[in-house]
């Protein structure tokens, strides 16, 4: 490289060729700006997408007020499909970074997010729609939500293009800085949508339980903003062509169990954080119905208070990273996943005594030990590599840097296969409550009259508990494979193909 960098280097909109921003010369005379301009832009439209993928969220509260009316179990789906489709949409969105660019990907990813909202503005609230039977609203209701789970994809296009631009010192805050801003549309879309819906009538009105609702608002909120997305990451943003796809490490990479078994882990916390984020609101509306009719403001203005969770998520993600670097990434994993079990022990307590505040602080801890857990993970794995890497180098003589570098690649493919399996666990867990839903949601159905299904509606408000119970275990579990894989020290180690004893 040349002691100063050309001037091509910096062109706005071009690919660059011969980046390195390992060379010291070239990030201080402009690199880090440039960088630093690229992750700005990446942020923002993450960020939007984050907000799209879980609009429905708040939606779904309010489709009653519209004249749609859906069972929980029907509810359950409407927030389960975009997750779904989020999920499965991380892996091709990892891949398109190298086929296209930094630069034209997000200028696409930030485009595709008009598809939900232009559906939300002109059919969702549609006087056509709302005139249909019951199974065609709901089937057309599902085909809009969908459509909102692209905004899922973006968090690994955007992950992936960003690591390239900083070099491996700088690598881990950008990156966290970069997730937490994603994640942070989650807490945004929960706040705002709900106001949004409610502009224009008056606050007597908005907070009686039935009110009027202009379903449109919640699309007309975010176009504008996702138009400056496009527009800016088009006009601004830069593309590397060192950012080339490494298919060989993501072949290698779901060949190794250390992959599934991270990957199982991320679904216990970042699946914990994306799955309670979408259902949360639905929960707290069927759950605390005495809880939100006494406190009209909060169930109208603020959607339950559901939203903080995402906000404590989301803060807490780089907390748990920085703190992974100081007492290890497994510790602290072991520690969130334990923190977990007896939290949601503590939200089965105050479902069963009905009291809004024990289940709401239980669920908080949750949501902060998720975000915890989802940097402590995301640290545990480049230190699995290098480990792996260390030993095969060692134990079939192989050239030490060479074999270090190859897996620093798996490494980054295992980041993407886990970003998807983590996002799919959100998935289960609607999945699991839809399934515990229905013996109450059969209950309401058979009663009678209004006054009859809102008294069979409060005598089932503990609908709950038998998912809070699988969730229950389940981060026991997650504790136990922590502990089993990479805590434990015991004559059996050697006997298991794990890392097991090793400092991750």
């Amino acid at each position: 490289m040349p002691a100063d960098p050309p001037a091509r280097l910096f062109a706005r909109g071009r690919w660059i060729d011969d980046w390195n921003p390992e060379n010291v010369t070239v990030w201080e005379s402009g690199g880090d700006r440039l960088a630093r301009k690229n992750l700005i832009l990446s942020i923002f439209a993450e960020h939007l997408g984050f907000t799209v993928w879980v609009i429905w969220t708040i939606l779904v509260l309010n489709l009653g007020n519209a004249g749609i009316e859906l069972s929980v179990p029907e509810q359950f789906w409407l927030t389960a499909v975009p997750n779904l489709v989020g999920s499965f949409l991380r892996i091709p969105y990892t891949f398109a970074i190298p086929r296209f660019g930094g630069r034209a990907w997000t200028t696409v990813s930030a485009s595709l997010l008009l598809i939900p909202v232009l559906l939300i503005i002109f059919v969702v609230p549609s006087g056509w729609l709302a005139g249909q039977d019951h199974d065609t609203q709901l089937w057309v209701l599902l085909a809009c939500a969908a459509t909102a789970g692209f905004g899922g994809g973006n968090f690994s296009s955007s992950m992936a293009n960003i690591s390239f631009f900083y070099p491996e010192g700088k690598k881990g805050l950008a990156l966290g800085l970069n997730a937490a801003g994603g994640n942070l549309g989650v807490a945004v879309a929960q706040l705002l949508v709900p106001l949004a819906l409610i502009i224009g009538i008056s606050g007597a009105a908005a907070r009686e339980p039935v009110h009027n609702v202009d379903l449109a608002n919640a699309g007309l909120l975010f176009l504008p903003f996702i138009i400056i997305a496009a527009v800016a990451a088009w006009r601004y943003m830069d593309s590397l062509t060192q950012a080339t796809a490494d298919t060989s490490s993501y072949r290698k990479a779901l060949s190794e169990p250390q992959t599934w078994i991270m990957s199982i882990l991320y679904i216990g916390t970042f699946g914990s954080f994306i799955g309670y984020s979408f259902a949360l609101p639905l929960v707290i509306r069927n759950t605390f119905p005495e809880f939100l009719a006494d406190h009209p403001f909060i169930a109208t203005y603020l959607a339950g208070l559901g939203f903080v969770g995402a906000l404590v998520g989301s803060v807490a993600r780089p907390a748990g990273g920085w703190l992974a670097d100081r007492v290890g990434g497994a510790r602290l994993t072991l520690g969130c996943f334990l923190g977990m079990t007896m939290a949601t022990g503590l939200a089965i307590v105050g479902v069963e005594q009905h009291s809004f505040a024990v289940f709401f602080v239980a669920f908080m801890i949750i949501f902060a030990l998720a975000g915890a857990g989802n940097g402590s993970t995301y640290r545990m794995i480049p230190s699995i590599f290098a480990t792996l890497g260390r030993r095969e180098a060692r134990e079939k003589g192989l050239d030490e840097t060479e074999t270090k570098n190859d897996f620093k690649r798996r490494a980054a493919a295992v980041i993407g296969i886990c970003g998807a399996v983590g996002a799919f666990g959100g998935f289960l867990i609607q999945v699991v409550l839809r399934e515990a839903s229905l013996p109450a949601a059969a209950a309401v159905k058979a009663a009678l009259t209004p006054t009859d299904k809102a008294r069979v509606a409060l005598e089932q408000a503990d609908w709950a508990v038998p998912a809070l119970w699988v969730f229950f275990a389940s981060y026991f579990v997650f504790a136990g494979t922590t502990w089993f894989f990479y805590l434990r020290r015991s004559f059996a180690t050697r006997r298991v193909p794990s890392l097991a004893g090793a400092s991750v």
